[in-house]
């Protein structure tokens, strides 16, 4: 890690600097004495020097390389729903064809290295409250702001999890596959501040979604239940779907344990945010989270209905950069983008599939048509691609705890159909009425997430969790799960820092 580690030291001093005002983050900063650089302490002094390092942490974690945007890519990408169609080696397309390397720059070494860079930030904000706790109870900050600390903390947390979550879908066995007991990540949660510590053996698996849960049963105590408004002009709607609360760290959990077939747990925790019958709005205490009555709504700016439990903001200042937008990658030139991928339209792919029908508004207000060629529009934003990048969705959570109930009661489970016909049906989809075996329910849930998740990265999370094979699309053959293709390769950057890391 050598190799990113300048960066980082660099990195983590401006943002304290966000805080001070004092300099901006200029490549000659890498020479100056050690004496003319700031006080790591310094970012402490203050709750708004706080605040913009708290601020600063989902900078890195969205960042247009990682869930800015590319993450999401990749995760549809890499299955049979969109064709390529720029051959462009810069926007996925080698992970849509499989031809990834331990050398790709773009893909393999750019998400490992936005991911770490972004878990370092994290933990050296975590370390730096805890030794500057002496100064948040005299001024200049308020009486109470420990609870305020405390709520940092648990955004800090959830946001580590959600880091390491993302690396194991791509460059991690599925858990089905041995119990987790597969070579994992190497779990970085210490602070570096040098270019040491670099050798660090992967951890299992198991090992890593241990760290992840630890960290998100945390943060769901420390988070706040709801956001009010503050920060200048900032809403409490805006701040209810950019930054995690407790709602927030109970749905990641959904999605962490389905995706370790842990099914009575996502049981559990989805019953937390899910009534047992419709109006499906959560429980009183926190935000309002609830299974929004049009789609179309929860895409159209700013984005920002109650359904959207997490999403990464943008604005024309803070854009997620040059080929990383969603937009950029999905909408046809005609409406702004740079239709980098079209929709499948031939065999296989979910246009294709007669479970997703002709009148579903899902299809007729998220699908547009330029001669042969048909194009995902649910990012609807061109220039400057100003689009929020969705983390999780009330929606989500709601099929997590309808597969959840299936798998742990069988076919007969009339909950979970009234789970899986309301996402269904609010888009105009038609009912099921039943199911005779649990196997043909769990395969119209799946089916279900495919068509309502399509173009947010959880493609590849289904596929994975299953051990599944990844679908063949076009001249592009299908991955089976035996295949050293099926999981990213190791980028070289880590290989040749770290003396301890493993291949894939």
């Amino acid at each position: 890690m050598k190799s990113v580690f300048r960066n980082r030291i660099l990195t983590a001093l401006c943002t304290a600097a966000l805080g001070l005002g004092t300099f901006s983050c200029q490549n000659d900063l890498l020479n100056v004495t050690p004496k003319a650089l700031l006080d790591g302490g310094l970012a402490f002094d203050t709750p708004s020097r706080v605040l913009a390092q708290v601020n600063g942490l989902y900078s890195y974690v969205k960042t247009g390389s990682f869930l800015g945007g590319r993450y999401q890519i990749y995760g549809d990408i890499r299955a049979n729903d969109f064709i390529n169609r720029t051959t462009n080696g810069v926007t996925g397309l080698q992970v849509w064809n499989h031809t990834l390397a331990e050398t790709s720059q773009n893909d393999v070494i750019s998400v490992w290295g936005a991911a770490y860079q972004a878990i370092n930030q994290i933990n050296v904000f975590l370390a730096g409250l805890d030794a500057n706790t002496t100064k948040f109870t005299a001024s200049p900050f308020p009486s109470g702001y420990a609870s305020t600390v405390t709520g940092y903390q648990g955004e800090a947390r959830l946001l580590r999890a959600l880091c390491y979550y993302s690396l194991l879908q791509l460059y991690a066995r599925p858990y089905i596959d041995g119990a987790g007991s597969k070579p994992g990540l190497p779990l970085r949660i210490q602070p570096e501040s040098g270019l040491g510590n670099n050798d660090l053996a992967r951890s299992t698996v198991a090992q890593v979604y241990d760290q992840i849960l630890l960290d998100l049963n945390a943060a769901e105590t420390a988070l706040p239940t709801s956001y009010t408004a503050g920060q200048g002009s900032v809403s409490a709607a805006t701040l209810n779907v950019t930054r995690a609360h407790r709602n927030t760290a109970i749905a990641l959990k959904t999605r962490v344990y389905l995706t370790m077939g842990r099914y009575s747990d996502v049981v559990r925790e989805a019953n937390k945010l899910v009534p047992t019958a419709a109006p499906y709005v959560a429980p009183s205490g926190g935000v309002a989270n609830a299974l929004n009555a049009s789609i179309v709504n929860v895409f159209a700016a700013p984005q920002e209905t109650t359904e959207s439990i997490l999403s990464f903001p943008f604005t024309a200042q803070d854009t997620p950069g040059t080929q990383n937008q969603l937009a950029y990658y999905y909408l046809p030139t005609s409406l702004g983008g740079n239709g980098e991928y079209g929709l499948n339209t031939g065999t296989g792919g979910i246009l294709a599939n007669a479970g997703f029908g002709a009148s579903d508004v899902r299809r007729t207000s998220f699908v547009t048509a330029v001669g042969n060629e048909r194009f995902l529009t649910k990012y609807p934003t061109g220039t400057p691609y100003t689009d929020k990048a969705p983390v999780i969705r009330y929606s989500e959570v709601m099929l997590s705890l309808a597969e959840a109930l299936v798998r742990t009661n069988g076919a007969t489970d009339t909950r979970a159909l009234a789970l899986l016909n309301a996402v269904r049906t609010r888009s105009s989809g038609t009912a099921y009425t039943a199911f005779t075996s649990a196997s043909d329910f769990i395969d119209a849930i799946l089916l279900e997430r495919r068509i309502e998740f399509l173009g947010e990265g959880i493609r590849n999370i289904d596929i994975m969790r299953l051990n599944a094979t990844i679908p063949g699309k076009g001249s592009i053959s299908a991955v089976d799960p035996t295949n050293p293709l099926y999981v990213w390769p190791i980028p070289s950057s880590e290989l040749s820092t770290n003396t301890l890391m493993t291949r894939n």
